[in-house]
């Protein structure tokens, strides 16, 4: 009698025959070239990006004859006296801090008022809420030279022409699409089990904004209070329309425009570099602070 055997074959194990060895190879092969394209491609964009901010950093320390003569070379000494009379020549140290002022003022409103409106449209339900909400985020998409012109007549007959309190409330306009489009997002993602516990504890609604959900929210108002301030600090064609004629009212960006226009002229090459040099600290300076928690801020929302 003839017994059949029944039983499924065994698989064969892989990379027996050649076949799943090869599979399961050629997917880590092409993930490991795009790998090394990524970081190919990142790392070429990281010394595009580096490598002329290292050279003004470089060239504000020389003479010049050095940046004439040698322009990729190394300083022979380091001189200081480059910056101390950018800064008090050149009078970048007055522009410095009139951005300083400027900046400050129109960070304040934009998070104050910016983190109002976007926890209002996250956490409440009213007619129109998404109207109002799109309205707030298409002024993003809205460029800013096809509003030079309006714009210059209103700030104009308000009475706020030349003077910071008009570049401080235009500066905080244009900041408030991104921060209530930024900030609406994450305070969606806050837990409102801790919101309605507070407002059964009896807290109202400005003390449960205030004191507890701005808390809360402190990774995402940290970061978008970043990007806010590198925007501002760099922004040019605002203040060069509405901050005309009275010199001693320029922020940095216009100094280190004349600056340029006049050294240039004048062959102060070392000084306009330190001029510079001076403009790019405070923006780098707070990047290098802050960069995880700007990593964190952007993560933050996706985790919770």
């Amino acid at each position: 009698m003839t017994t059949v055997d029944t039983s499924a074959p065994a698989p064969p194990a892989a990379g027996s025959d050649g076949r799943s060895g090869a599979g399961d190879r050629r997917p880590r092969r092409e993930l490991g070239v795009l790998n090394v394209f990524s970081h190919g491609f990142l790392l070429l964009w990281a010394l595009l990006t580096t490598l002329p901010l290292l050279w003004v950093v470089v060239s504000s320390f020389k003479s010049d004859g050095e940046i004439l003569s040698e322009p990729w070379g190394l300083p022979g000494a380091l001189r200081f006296e480059n910056w101390a009379r950018a800064w008090t020549e050149a009078r970048i140290g007055q522009y410095f801090l009139n951005s300083a002022v400027v900046v400050a003022g129109s960070l304040t409103l934009t998070m104050l008022f910016g983190a109002a409106a976007a926890y209002v449209f996250a956490r409440y339900e009213f007619r129109f809420r998404q109207v109002f909400y799109y309205l707030f985020v298409g002024g993003m998409m809205f460029p800013v030279f096809l509003a030079l012109v309006p714009l210059f007549f209103v700030v104009r007959n308000a009475g706020l022409f030349n003077s910071w309190t008009g570049l401080i409330l235009v500066y905080a306009a244009y900041s408030l699409p991104f921060t209530v489009f930024f900030l609406s997002a994450f305070f969606r993602t806050l837990p409102t089990s801790i919101a309605e516990a507070a407002l059964i504890d009896g807290c109202g609604h400005f003390r449960l904004f205030f004191r507890v959900m701005l808390p809360m929210a402190r990774p995402g108002l940290i970061s978008v209070a970043i990007f806010n301030f590198l925007s501002q600090w760099n922004q040019f064609i605002l203040p060069q329309v509405l901050m005309q004629g009275d010199e001693s009212k320029w922020v940095l960006a216009q100094g280190l425009a004349a600056l340029a226009v006049s050294q240039g002229y004048q062959g102060d090459f070392s000084g306009l570099f330190a001029g510079l040099t001076l403009g790019m600290l405070p923006v780098l300076v707070v990047y290098v602070l802050f960069q995880r928690q700007i990593q964190s801020g952007l993560t933050a929302g996706q985790l919770k």
